[in-house]
């Protein structure tokens, strides 16, 4: 099981998808990382010889921000959008969607499990 930037990658899938279980790699960088490393993209994880991997993971270490350094980079943006107090920084302050998405129905991924409001009394019974 080839290990990359601290990442298994699985033996059985082809080279250009294992790459993509790395965090912030997808279909096309994976592609594009396989192309100048001169590695065949179809070719299993498994079959990767020592050389293949290293070139792959010094083109990775020395163009592109993945794993570890862009999670950092992808928190400190939050942190920063809540530190000057926009719109955005409020919405992921309050874990509200932050693109514009609807709330009033849907939105259950931010928002998380229904908290149930006891209801009012129907009509009827408050004339009485």
């Amino acid at each position: 099981m080839p290990r990359i930037l601290g990442v298994d990658l699985p033996n059985d899938k082809p080279t250009h998808i294992s790459l993509r279980y790395i965090y912030g790699i997808g279909p096309t960088l994976a592609l594009r990382i396989c192309e100048q490393a001169k590695v065949n993209p179809l070719r299993r994880a498994k079959e990767l010889t020592d050389d293949d991997i290293s070139r792959l993971a010094t083109i990775l270490d020395r163009d592109y921000t993945v794993e570890g350094p862009l999670r950092r980079q992808v928190q400190q943006n939050i942190a920063r959008l809540k530190d000057i107090g926009c719109y955005r920084g409020f919405r992921h302050r309050r874990s509200l969607p932050v693109r514009g998405q609807r709330t009033r129905t849907n939105a259950r991924t931010r928002k998380g499990p229904r908290k149930t409001v006891a209801g009012k009394k129907g009509v009827k019974e408050m004339r009485g």
